[in-house]
């Protein structure tokens, strides 16, 4: 989902400060609230794509709050709490919940559940990936066929993958690990010169058109299509 909206709502602000970095460092736009009652206030005010929710809360707890949630939206939910009881968790779904994560927990794997839960969500609204147009590229998201110059690039899964990723977020910079992370997953255990491999290949196949994947020095890759790059010469 691009540009997904996300709301962390956490009553420890060092809890909510790390999640909003590494969620935003994800490309997403993340949120907060240090409580139930701000959690409830800004879901009326605003739209978001997905909630974090603390359980353990003063004033009003994350139970309720996911409650109240449901009894008005279909918005994604993923509690967050210490406790790995059982039933705690099955209460939490039998109130709506999505998914659940027991602290302390990865943000790795975090970032997994919430691109999982979003995607989850796509496909259950019949809303799926969009096609892209950026310079000579065409990318077509339900047949997963990239072309260019109105020819088919011959690209294996994990290059399209690579491709549509970063082609749907131009402009942004990624660095390795967190390439690794959308495309491949937080539990690959490969290394960063995958991404540059794949990089380099993908590049081999873009040919005049190999610019649209810009170094970043020091910092990792983006997606630029322009006039101004339109072709490359050496």
């Amino acid at each position: 989902m691009d540009e997904a909206k996300i709301l962390v709502v956490d009553d420890e602000e060092k809890m909510r400060h790390i999640i909003k970095v590494y969620l935003s460092n994800e490309g997403y736009k993340v949120d907060t609230a240090e409580n139930g009652r701000e959690a409830l206030e800004k879901l009326e005010g605003k739209p978001y794509d997905l909630v974090l929710l603390d359980v353990m809360m003063p004033e009003i707890d994350g139970w309720t709050v996911c409650r109240k949630i449901r009894q008005e939206s279909s918005i994604p939910i993923i509690l967050l709490t210490a406790r790995s009881e059982e039933y705690e968790k099955i209460f939490g779904f039998d109130l709506g919940a999505d998914d659940y994560l027991t602290k302390p927990f990865s943000l790795k794997e975090m970032a997994v559940r919430v691109r999982a839960v979003l995607k989850r969500t796509l496909e259950h609204s019949g809303k799926g990936p969009k096609d892209i147009r950026a310079g000579a590229l065409e990318i077509k998201a339900m047949y997963k066929q990239a072309l260019l110059d109105g020819q088919e690039l011959l690209l294996t899964p994990k290059e399209y993958e690579l491709l549509y990723f970063l082609a749907k977020n131009p402009q942004i910079v990624y660095s390795r690990e967190q390439l690794l992370n959308q495309v491949w997953g937080y539990d690959f255990l490969g290394d960063a010169r995958t991404v540059d491999t794949h990089i380099k290949q993908l590049r081999e196949k873009l040919g005049d058109y190999k610019k649209y994947i810009h170094t970043v020095w020091g910092t990792g890759y983006k997606f630029k299509a322009g006039d101004e790059n339109e072709k490359y010469t050496e």
